[in-house]
């Protein structure tokens, strides 16, 4: 630890280390957020209705009680009884398979700067394009969104295995599985019309957004839930944001942790910015569990990442650089959340060649869902060869005392104001359906 006292010193003397710093988030940093759109997109946020079954909620794998995540490295969406991560299959109506990579954190989401978003970029702001958005959809399924952040709920109410339940057990599914997704009739419209139906929610669209109940659709419904996350998980009352602003001070270890992660162990060189991300891909050596990202028609488990937008070999195994902030609460860590302890993730990050060879299974959080062969690429030489070759970055050699200091910086990252959320878990919601609670 000795050596590093005099970065330490230059770190809390103001020295020209501190010049690696991001500038203290504002105002501007973020686009406006209507309070009236938020509330009611809360509600819509924590109801089941958005779901095929009516069963699962977006705040079913994205709950404040977890961090806007479920705590599991792959999540069960439809198909599944209780909330992450204590969520365990249902035997009855089984899913066909987990979701296939880890939930993210939705925090600051409503920052201008967050333009692509999943883990390979799938969908990404193109102002080249008429709709201003870039997605593997096309420009029938783009059209009339108000950000990208509120395009990005198309995914996931199609999805069988997330929301939309399997493709003969309602009609939600059934339009998904023969095609049908805009127009009337199709899988966006059966929803809108289900909410539309909700007397509150016909009120609530009728005064925030001056629509009759017949004029609801899909994009006014994602535009509210894309308000409510942008206001509810805003992150930048953070230790670490204090300290950028000359209002606060962090503990030794913290500081340690910040004079590294700014210099020596490279992490800035992904993680840098406003909130610590270049918002790019990487090869990284990330472990791969589950069934990985194929189509349906495709039984390996590889998950190619970001080649799967581009079609460019060189993006291999190559995923999005998370935000860090609030990292401290998301666990599991990595597309496929393969880590559940943060200190694990960072020793592996660090030489992930090695660490490859060397993952300890018992870092994974899955239910068991009987039939389903979860390793079937860390049980195959060559796919981890392949994931090895593919590291972009040399590895950085950390000692216990390092990792720990890294550990303590990313813990001065956490909000208190973003983990519990501005509006908080409403207690019922207008449909009448459960609201996802962790104590069910």
């Amino acid at each position: 630890m000795r050596r590093w006292m005099l970065v330490l010193a230059l770190w809390t003397g103001g020295g020209a280390l501190a010049e690696g710093l991001p500038a203290p988030i504002t105002e501007a940093d973020y686009a406006p957020v209507r309070r009236d759109e938020a509330a009611l997109g809360r509600l819509l946020f924590y109801d089941p209705i958005l779901s095929g079954n009516r069963e699962v909620a977006c705040a079913t794998c994205h709950h404040p009680a977890h961090g806007t995540s479920d705590g599991l490295s792959l999540g069960i969406g439809d198909g599944g009884r209780g909330l992450e991560p204590a969520r365990v299959v249902d035997p009855d109506n089984p899913p066909e398979e987990r979701i296939p990579r880890n939930a993210t954190g939705l925090f600051n989401l409503g920052a201008r700067e967050f333009t692509v978003l999943f883990h390979d970029g799938r969908i990404e702001a193109d102002p080249s394009r008429p709709t201003g958005l870039r997605t593997p959809m096309g420009a029938e399924m783009e059209s009339g969104f108000a950000s990208v952040l509120s395009a990005q709920t198309m995914f996931p109410v199609l999805s069988p295995d997330e929301m939309a339940g399997h493709y003969t057990e309602n009609e939600v599914a059934k339009a998904v599985r023969t095609g049908i997704i805009t127009g009337p009739g199709g899988a966006w419209d059966l929803i809108s019309r289900r909410v539309a139906a909700v007397p509150d929610y016909a009120a609530g669209f009728r005064e925030v957004r001056g629509l009759a109940p017949e004029e609801i659709a899909f994009t006014d419904i994602s535009d509210v839930i894309a308000a409510f996350v942008a206001h509810e998980w805003r992150s930048d009352t953070s230790p670490f944001d204090a300290y950028l602003r000359g209002e606060g001070q962090l503990d030794a270890a913290a500081l340690e942790g910040m004079a590294l992660f700014y210099g020596p162990a490279g992490c800035a060189g992904c993680h840098g910015g406003t909130f610590q991300t270049d918002h790019g891909f990487h090869a990284m050596g990330a472990v791969q569990l589950g069934p990985g990202k194929v189509a349906r028609f495709e039984t390996h488990a590889r998950d190619d990442g970001r080649m799967r937008v581009t079609g460019h070999v060189e993006d291999t195994y190559a995923f999005r650089t998370p935000s860090l902030r609030n990292v401290a609460l998301t666990a599991p860590y990595g597309h496929a959340g393969a880590f559940s302890d943060l200190a694990a993730y960072l020793r592996h990050h660090a030489d992930p060649r090695t660490g490859l060879e060397a993952y300890d299974r018992r870092q994974a959080v899955l239910p068991d869902l009987p039939g389903h062969d979860d390793w079937r690429i860390m049980d195959d030489p060559e796919a981890r060869t392949a994931i090895a070759a593919a590291v972009e970055a040399p590895p950085v050699a950390l000692d216990a005392d390092e990792i720990a200091a890294l550990v303590a910086f990313l813990e001065s990252l956490t909000d208190p104001v973003a983990v519990t959320g501005r509006m908080g878990v409403p207690e019922a919601v207008p449909s009448g359906l459960d609201v996802p609670n962790p104590a069910q």
